[in-house]
This record gives structure tokens, C-alpha cells and sequence, in this order.
């Protein structure tokens, strides 16, 4: 049969509601496995391009998962691997909050890290609550590295109309905690009434009233509503990679002593001397060296048992050691 090319729009239950050649195709993958270059909790994520074989007019078996152009991606701790919430769009949306809940920097830190090989933009809902001074510090840093920032508030609509300026005719992902605001952000930008909760007050923070990634489409507006989440882990990956979430680094990391210098325990590390002389700012190596100690709580599938007891740091030794 004819195969056709179509985009996930959702999955519950490994089954895909896929958008291909102008129709609406309930999927499932054929023979229940799909062949992926890497192991992950799910070979399959909104937004990614697939080939389907229709079987009826309004159901299809996905034969193939075409190549992914980026990816936000996070560590699932019940799967012990990385699970890929949103594939193939063109920025992701990190939403935080002013308050209820607090705002957050290392959370928007390690949404950054997720976002693999896409543009991320920061959007601080509940802008009519004030922040503290270090707060704003904080938020004001990242358009000083380069990311795009904008305050805005759901509530009486403050600079929504330049949200949806920056995000018309693009498909984008909005990422956040649980309370933040984020789908009803998107209720204000599409005119749905996606189902919203109140935050929970005995511990300041957001119910989830999203509970799968969903591909919302209303006008010039493509939106991915993800669920909304309390923590977020990078996902497993080389450890070098996170440093492209820390672009601060990079005009001192030349300078270190050893070449793959991960700027934790190395001597003569230039991004450390930065950090002691207020050249990067300390919370942001921070969050770094606490991502960094994350990926040696996990355990990856390649790493063998006698390995598993090893650190990054302890490895790269021995690696280094070692006489080819």
C-alpha cells in the first residue's frame, strides 16, 4: 500500500494521532517496534515526521520515524533513559513565573540544556507581581546571553500581542512548571479553553492540568502544550554538551590547561578563575556543576555494572590513561 508522510500531533497509550495528506489518522506503530538509531523511553514524540500506511479511512500503522531536525529532550527517571517530549519545531517557549510558583532560574537553565539544536525564548508570566532585585538580575542575564526574554501576564494581558508576534507562523513548545500559567497563556493566544487548575497553596506550587503533549493549531498559531512539571533532569548525554546550554564559558574555556576541560576539578581552569573574579555569574556555574553531578546519578544502558560505580571525571581518567 501507499505509504504518506505525516506529523504527529499526539500520543496516549501508543496511539498516534497523526496529520497526513490532509486527514486525521489514528496510528499505531506496525509490528510494535520502530527502529531508532538510540534507546529511549518512547521512539515516538509530537512533532515528529513519520511514514504511515493507511489501513481505513481513519486509522494507519507507522512504518518509519523520519530523521529529527532537534528535540527537547529530559531524563525519565521512571524509564532509566531519556524520553523526547517535542520533535522538529522552531523555538521552544520556556514559561516561568514571578511568583506561585517562585520564579525559578536553574529550572529555565536546565530547559535550555533539554533544548537540543533549537531556539529557546523566555517568557516571565505573572509580570505584574515584582521580582526581587536578584531575581531580575537573574532574568535579565539571559538576554545578555543572547536568548530572547519578554514579560507578560495571562491575567489582563500585558505584551501578549507580542508573544504572539514572536511566535506566529512558527511551530514552538511551551515548557514549564506546573502553575506557571502556561496553558492559560495558550487559552489566551488560540481562544481554547484548555482545562486550567489552581496552584496548590500548601506547597506553592502548580497541579498539573496537562497531562501529554499536545499539537494545537488556531489560525498563524502552532502550539505544543507539554505537561506541566514540578523537576526537570537533563537528559544522559556526553557531558561536554551542556555546555552549549552556557554559552558564558566559551570565551574562557580556550584558555584552560587540558583540552575537553569540563570546569569542576581541573587545575588551571579559566571558566573557574571567571567564576571567582564575577565574570559568569556564580548561580549559573552553579546550575552547571549541578547538572553536571546529575549525570552521575544515572544509569545508562551502554555503561557496564562494573562501570556503573564510576563518575564522569573518574572515567575520563581512565580513558586518559590508557596507552593505544
Amino acid at each position: 500500500m501507499e505509504q504518506f508522510k505525516g506529523r504527529i500531533l499526539r500520543g496516549i497509550n501508543n496511539i498516534y494521532t497523526v496529520e497526513a495528506e490532509g486527514k486525521t489518522l489514528l496510528c499505531r506503530i506496525k509490528g510494535k517496534q520502530l527502529s531508532v538509531s538510540e534507546e529511549e523511553y518512547n521512539p515516538l514524540a509530537v512533532g515528529d515526521w513519520v511514514l504511515v500506511v493507511p489501513t481505513n479511512e481513519k486509522e494507519g500503522l507507522i512504518t518509519e520515524r523520519l530523521p529529527r531536525a532537534n528535540c527537547f529532550q529530559r531524563w525519565n527517571v521512571k524509564g532509566s533513559t531519556n524520553q523526547t517530549v517535542v520533535a522538529n519545531m522552531d523555538m521552544i517557549v520556556c514559561v516561568t513565573s514571578a511568583d506561585t510558583p517562585p520564579f525559578r532560574p536553574r529550572f529555565i537553565d536546565r530547559v535550555i540544556a533539554c533544548s537540543q539544536a533549537v531556539e529557546v525564548m523566555i517568557v516571565m508570566n505573572k509580570s505584574d507581581i515584582l521580582l526581587t532585585e536578584d531575581e531580575y538580575e537573574r532574568f535579565v542575564l539571559y538576554k545578555k546571553l543572547g536568548y530572547r526574554i519578554l514579560g507578560v501576564s495571562a491575567l489582563n494581558g500585558e505584551n501578549i500581542e507580542e508573544l504572539k508576534e514572536a511566535i506566529a507562523g512558527k511551530l514552538v513548545a511551551f515548557v514549564g512548571q506546573s502553575g506557571v500559567g502556561k496553558s492559560t497563556l495558550i487559552n489566551r493566544i488560540l481562544g481554547s479553553e484548555q482545562r486550567t487548575a489552581e496552584v496548590c497553596e500548601k506547597y506553592n506550587r502548580g497541579r498539573h492540568t496537562t497531562n501529554h503533549a499536545l499539537l494545537l493549531t488556531y489560525g498563524p498559531f502552532r502550539i505544543v502544550d507539554t505537561p506541566g512539571v514540578r523537576e526537570i533532569m537533563v537528559p544522559h548525554t556526553d557531558p561536554h554538551r551542556l555546555l552549549s546550554a552556557f554559552p558564558e564559558f566559551e570565551a574562557y574555556a580556550s584558555g584552560c590547561a587540558y583540552e575537553g576541560c569540563l570546569h569542576q576539578d581541573e587545575p588551571d581552569c579559566k571558566v573557574k578563575e571567571a567564576v571567582e573574579e564575577g565574570l559568569i555569574h556564580y548561580d549559573r556555574y552553579e546550575s552547571y556543576l549541578r547538572m553536571l553531578a546529575s549525570l552521575d546519578e544515572k544509569q545508562p544502558a551502554w555503561v557496564g555494572k562494573h562501570d556503573r560505580s564510576k563518575s564522569w571525571q573518574t572515567r575520563m581518567d581512565t580513558d586518559a590513561s590508557q596507552e593505544y
